[in-house]
């Protein structure tokens, strides 16, 4: 397993090993020691599969009180993933990070507590898989608006499909009373 750090140190690329062949490939797609020892700690309690088609955008969603940390990975297609720091006081609120994920690469992406998240569809389809460390909490759910200017998300020329609680979200300066507190040194 490879990690690669971003330009926001709590967000990490993690490149698993992949063993494949001709008769096609195995990668352990998770190992809690393994995780433990580079940094990703998490006790997962729940999975999530979703399926959406191209241009779909999903996001940027963020759970106060009760954040989700989430380890997320393409099964099938292909994603422009991003994760925001929306702690406030962070020394990187604001900032995000955009990682492609698909099912050639095999990356996966570890989106901390305290960070929004959100994805749009690059290929016809994509299966996208989550490993969650706290339940969904829908009464504790909000959207981020997408295209927020004070974000500068390029989400590579999409026009994308939204549902409407997608389409109802809210500049991020609008939830700050709500989003979690930086707790760092």
């Amino acid at each position: 397993m490879n990690l690669i750090r971003t330009a926001i140190s709590e967000v990490v690329i993690v490149e698993p090993k992949v063993f494949g062949d001709s008769r096609g490939f195995f990668f352990e797609s998770y190992q809690a020691e393994r995780y433990a020892d580079a940094g990703i700690a998490a006790r997962f309690v729940q999975d999530n599969i979703s399926r959406s088609a191209r241009g779909v955008l999903r996001g940027l969603h963020i759970q106060s009180p009760r954040p989700q940390g989430k380890l997320v990975t393409v099964l099938r297609g292909a994603v422009l993933d991003v994760a925001v720091d929306v702690r406030v006081g962070s020394p990187t609120y604001g900032q995000h990070v955009a990682v492609e994920l698909n099912d050639r690469n095999r990356r996966q992406l570890w989106v901390p507590r305290g960070f929004a998240h959100g994805f749009v569809v690059l290929s016809d389809e994509a299966d996208f898989f989550y490993k969650c460390d706290d339940y969904y909490a829908p009464s504790n759910e909000h959207v981020i608006q997408w295209n927020d200017p004070a974000l500068g998300i390029d989400w590579m020329g999409a026009r994308p499909e939204l549902s409407q609680r997608d389409r109802d979200g809210r500049p991020l300066q609008a939830l700050a009373d709500i989003l979690p507190r930086f707790e760092g040194a």
